[in-house]
This record gives C-alpha cells, sequence and structure tokens, in this order.
C-alpha cells in the first residue's frame, strides 16, 4: 500500500511541474514575439560571437571585435537581425567579416562569413 501511494504521489507531481511549464510562466529561454532593439541585438550577437570563440568554432580573436552594426534583414519572408563584425588580424580576407543572424526576439540562429 505504501508503495502505490509513493507511486500516485510521485506520478501527481509530474502532472504539476507540467502544468507550470506552460505559457505565460518564466523559464530559460525566451519565445520573444517583441523585437529587440539595435544596440540589444549587438550585445546579444557579440556574446554569440565570444561563445563561438570559446567553443574553437571560430578564432580566439574574435572575441574582443566590436559589433560593427546591427540591420533587420528578409530572408524568406522572416525578418532576422544581422549583425556586421569585422576583425582586421585574420590574414584570410574572405573571413574578416562575420555576420550574426538573431531572431528578431534576439535568439542566436547562425553565423557565417557571406551575409546570406
Amino acid at each position: 500500500m505504501r508503495i502505490q501511494t509513493l507511486i500516485f504521489t510521485c506520478t501527481l507531481s509530474l502532472f504539476s511541474f507540467t502544468a507550470m511549464a506552460g505559457p505565460g510562466h518564466e523559464h530559460s529561454h525566451s519565445h520573444a514575439s517583441v523585437p529587440v532593439s539595435q544596440d540589444d541585438a549587438k550585445v546579444i550577437a557579440t556574446k554569440a560571437v565570444a561563445a563561438l570563440a570559446e567553443k574553437s568554432k571560430i578564432e580566439k580573436s574574435w572575441q574582443s571585435v566590436r559589433a560593427e552594426k546591427a540591420e533587420q534583414k528578409t530572408f524568406k519572408d522572416n525578418t532576422e537581425w544581422v549583425v556586421t563584425f569585422n576583425n582586421s588580424e585574420i590574414s584570410d580576407a574572405t573571413k574578416r567579416t562575420l555576420y550574426v543572424f538573431l531572431t528578431l526576439g534576439g535568439e542566436y540562429i547562425a553565423a557565417n562569413h557571406t551575409g546570406k
């Protein structure tokens, strides 16, 4: 009987956690539908570049580079923030510019050297 009560209590608590995770409750990631500002997009993109450099996805010298500009662009009917960085320390001219793509709400999408 004790085991049945324990199982029932555990099952009931799982349902209550699920109910608290629904819409309108804070959790670790954003589903922001309100666009972040241009300055916020630069800050978020700078943090993304630092994380990419820390993970050795790009050269470490990118960690000290500041965002040059942030603009909204539309790709396949989706408007995104495109934040541009330039790193003069990179010897390969085709890799000196890094573009970071964010949702309008500020979530990281991707980064590349083509801007596309």
